[in-house]
């Protein structure tokens, strides 16, 4: 009986049409993570998935580099993915920060998701789930529950965003401050669009700190001539 639930959840979500969840950038299509995991959640309430642990790192260790592994269990079938850590450009990301390997963490989900079936055919280079002469949704609209977890990780983003910034190990300088700001570019363009009070938040406070790195550069400066 089991194997006739999973068959025909495969059959639902290989047919299913996602392009309404999906945002194209730097000429790739990502899905939306809250949502996908929704769905999987509406068609079986017991799913789970699991991130590998390498060491007690979420991640493996690559050459400096990071891979992050994932198994998304769906009706008691585990399939396993895993995805370098990117930046915003798709290059590997030499010693990637906590926020780094998350977003690479809820990518590979997806990911591991499509292996069911729910989006794979965007990994295929295809506009269009097969067998679908029009758009066909496993939902309607999405759920109060994905948008909070999504308002919740957009939030805690931003909070940990302007916490990293202030610690003086991590930012002592406007050019450590502009390369953490585009080693978050992605993640902050989500942001911008998704909650834009917070990301002005966000702008707002580096806009400050690049103000005070050069105030006290000058004073620096001024001092040395004295």
């Amino acid at each position: 009986m089991q194997s006739n639930v999973k068959s025909e959840l495969t059959r639902d979500f290989l047919k299913s049409n996602v392009n309404k969840h999906t945002e194209k950038k730097n000429g790739l299509t990502y899905l939306s993570w809250a949502w996908a995991w929704a769905e999987v959640l509406k068609a079986d309430t017991s799913a789970t998935f699991h991130v590998e642990q390498f060491n007690g790192m979420p991640y493996m260790d690559v050459n400096g580099t990071g891979m992050v592994w994932v198994t998304v269990t769906i009706f008691d079938q585990p399939r396993t993915c895993m995805l370098p850590v990117m930046d915003y450009r798709n290059k590997p990301i030499q010693n990637p920060d906590a926020f780094q390997v998350n977003t690479a963490i809820m990518r590979c989900l997806v990911k591991a998701v499509a292996l069911h079936g729910l989006g794979l055919y965007i990994y295929a280079g295809e506009d269009l789930p097969e067998d679908s002469d029009e758009p066909v949704s496993v939902a309607k609209a999405e759920t109060p529950k994905a948008k909070k977890y999504e308002d919740d990780a957009s939030s805690f983003f931003a909070e940990k965003m302007i916490e990293y910034a202030d610690k003086a190990w991590h930012v002592q300088s406007v050019a450590d401050l502009t390369d953490y700001w585009k080693s978050n570019q992605e993640r902050l363009e989500d942001l911008k669009r998704d909650r834009p009070d917070l990301w002005e938040n966000v702008k707002n406070h580096f806009t400050e700190l690049k103000l005070k790195f050069k105030d006290q550069k000058q004073a620096e400066f001024n001092k040395a001539g004295t």
